[in-house]
C-alpha cells in the first residue's frame, strides 16, 4: 500500500503588519525555520490600530518561547509592569476594587482561601474587601515591583504580572527579530485577491503598483477590515453587540506620570468606560463608549477634559462592532488579531487572542493538502475561546447597581448567555465557582468581578462551614501581616524600572 505523502507548506503570506502581524511573522519564523518562506506585506501609507498597550500574563510565555529577553523587551517598547487593574464606578459610584493577576491570601488547608474568607466575610468577622488579601493589590496600591518567588511556601509566590508597552514599538522590536530570521518584508497596499476557480482558495495577492504575491498558506493580519478573510472569503461576521454595546473608542496620549503606577485603571464612565495605562514615555488613555447612548464628539471632549493639561497627543477615534468571525480558518487563510474578531480592551485580551492564535495555528499546521479536519478543529476551539472570553467581559456591565445612566439600566436589564447566567446562578447561591480549566480567566479573576461588583453569595461553601476547627482567623492575621512585611521590602515600581529596564524613550 502506497504512503500517502505530505508535502509541506514551502510559502507563508501575511497580510497586515501591527502587532499581529509580526507576532505572527515571529513565531512562525522561529518555529518554521528557513523552509518556509514567510512574507509580510504591509502598508506604511494604512498604519495600524496600535492602542493596545496592556496585556495579561501569558505574553511573558510568548516572549519567552521566542526566547526574548524580558529586560531588553521592556526598555526596548517603553513598557512597565502590570499586577492587574482596578476597576472605578463599575459597581457603583464611589466605589472601586482590583482584579489581581494571582491568588487571593494563601492557602493553608485543603479548603480554598476564598471559601474561608466568604464564611467569614458572611459572618461579620471581616469587614473589609477580599482585595486586603491580594497581595498584587498590596503591592499595586503602595508602587512597588519584584519579581515573584518561585518558593510556592512565600507570600511573594503568590501574584502574577504582566506588562504595559507601546504597542507600535513591539511591533518594531519584532520587525527586527522577524527579519533576523529571514522573514522578508514588502513595502505594499494589497487592492486585490485572486481565488482560485476550482477550489476557491486564495491564490495570490495584486499590490497598489502591479505586484503580485502569490502563497500556499495566507494569514489575514489586515485589522477591522478582514481584507482576506471576509473580503475575498466572506467567511462571515457574528455579532454580539447586544451583550457588549460599546462600539467607539476615543483614545490619546497623555504626559508620563512621575511615579509609574505597576497596574491598568478603568474608570466607568455614564456612556463606556476609559482606561488609563502608564508606560515610561507617556501615558495611554481612551474612552470606551456606545454611540448610541453619546455622541463622538461628546465623548472626545470627555477624555480631552478628563486629561487637561496632560494631554500629549491627538486623539484618534476607532469604530468597531464586538464579535467574532463565524471562520477563523476558512479556506487556505488563517485570521488573526482584528481580523478574526474584536474583543474590547476592557481585560486586555487583544494581545493575548493573537497569540493563541498563533500557537493554535502552529500546533495545527496544514500541509499543501491543507485538510479541512485541521480547519474543523482550530475553528472550534477558537470560537470557545471568543466565547468565554465574551461571558467574562459581559459580567462587568451586567453586575452593577448603576442607575444614573442609559448604558448602566440597559446593561442591568439585558438577558445574557446561558453559559454566563449558569456561572452567576451558582456563585449567588452557593458561593461556588463553576469554570472549565481551559478558560483563560480562573477563578480569582471571577471572584474579583464577582464580590468587587456585589454578586455576593447567599451562603458560604459548604465545606468551609464544616470545619470549624481550622484557626482561621489566626491564619488570615499571619498572612495579612506576612503580605505587608513582603511589601515593605520592595523596591518601587519606578525604582525597580530604572535599575533594570530604563527605555531611551523615556529620556
Amino acid at each position: 500500500m502506497a504512503v500517502n505523502q505530505r508535502v509541506p507548506i514551502e510559502q507563508v503570506l501575511i497580510v497586515g503588519g501591527g502587532s499581529a502581524g509580526w507576532m505572527t511573522a515571529a513565531a512562525l519564523a522561529q518555529t518554521l525555520g528557513p523552509a518556509c518562506r514567510i512574507t509580510l506585506v504591509e502598508s506604511e501609507e494604512i498604519g495600524t490600530v496600535g492602542v493596545g498597550e496592556a496585556t495579561i500574563p501569558p505574553i511573558r510565555h510568548f516572549n519567552q518561547r521566542l526566547g526574548i529577553d524580558e529586560a531588553t523587551f521592556v526598555r526596548e517598547t517603553g513598557g512597565s509592569y502590570k499586577l492587574g487593574i482596578e476597576f472605578v464606578d463599575w459597581g457603583r459610584l464611589g466605589h472601586s476594587y482590583f482584579h489581581p493577576f494571582g491568588q487571593h491570601g494563601a492557602e493553608f488547608d485543603t479548603v480554598p482561601f476564598y471559601h474561608y474568607w466568604m464564611r467569614e466575610h458572611l459572618a461579620g468577622r471581616i469587614a473589609g474587601p477580599i482585595d486586603d488579601f491580594s497581595m498584587g493589590w498590596a503591592m499595586a496600591r503602595a508602587g512597588k515591583f519584584a519579581h515573584p518567588s518561585p518558593d510556592r511556601r512565600m507570600i511573594q509566590s503568590t501574584y502574577d504580572y504582566a506588562y504595559h508597552f507601546d504597542a507600535v514599538l513591539y511591533a518594531r522590536f519584532l520587525r527586527g527579530y522577524a527579519e533576523a530570521r529571514g522573514v522578508k518584508r514588502v513595502e505594499g497596499k494589497v487592492v486585490d485577491v485572486a481565488l482560485d476557480g476550482a477550489s476557491g482558495d486564495i491564490r495570490s495577492v495584486t499590490l497598489d503598483d502591479g505586484r503580485v504575491l502569490e502563497a500556499e498558506l495566507f494569514i489575514d493580519c489586515s485589522g477591522f477590515r478582514g481584507l482576506l478573510i471576509e473580503g475575498a472569503l466572506e467567511a462571515g461576521y457574528e455579532n454580539w453587540q447586544h451583550w457588549l454595546p460599546c462600539d467607539r473608542a476615543v483614545a490619546a496620549p497623555s504626559l508620563r506620570q512621575a511615579g509609574i503606577a505597576p497596574y491598568t485603571r478603568s474608570t466607568a464612565r455614564t456612556a463606556g468606560w476609559q482606561w488609563r495605562i502608564p508606560l515610561q514615555h507617556r501615558t495611554g488613555n481612551g474612552y470606551v463608549h456606545c454611540n448610541a447612548f453619546i455622541g463622538e464628539q461628546e465623548a472626545h471632549d470627555t477624555l480631552v477634559d478628563s486629561l487637561g493639561d496632560e494631554l500629549a497627543g491627538d486623539p484618534r477615534l476607532l469604530r468597531f462592532v464586538t464579535g467574532r468571525r463565524r471562520a477563523f480558518w476558512h479556506r487556505n487563510c488563517v485570521a488573526i488579531g482584528l481580523s478574526a474578531g474584536f474583543m474590547e480592551p476592557l481585560e486586555s485580551t487583544s494581545l493575548h487572542l493573537i497569540q493563541y492564535g498563533i500557537l493554535r495555528l502552529l500546533a495545527l499546521f496544514p500541509d499543501k493538502a491543507m485538510s479541512p479536519l485541521l480547519a474543523r478543529e482550530y475553528n472550534a476551539q477558537t470560537a470557545v475561546e471568543y466565547e468565554r472570553i465574551r461571558d467574562f467581559l459581559i459580567l462587568h456591565y451586567k453586575a452593577t447597581e448603576r442607575d444614573d445612566a442609559e448604558l448602566w439600566r440597559y446593561c442591568a436589564a439585558m438577558p445574557v448567555p446561558d453559559s454566563l447566567q449558569y456561572k452567576i446562578d451558582h456563585f449567588r447561591e452557593f458561593g461556588v465557582l463553576v469554570a472549565d480549566e481551559r478558560e483563560l480567566f480562573n477563578n480569582p479573576s471571577w471572584i474579583a468581578v464577582y464580590l468587587g461588583q456585589g454578586i455576593v453569595p447567599e451562603r458560604a461553601p459548604a465545606m468551609a462551614t464544616m470545619r470549624s476547627h481550622v484557626p482561621v482567623a489566626e491564619r488570615m492575621q499571619s498572612i495579612a501581616g506576612a503580605m505587608q512585611d513582603a511589601v515593605a521590602a520592595m523596591p518601587s515600581h519606578s525604582q525597580f524600572i530604572e535599575q533594570h529596564c530604563r527605555s531611551a524613550a523615556a529620556a
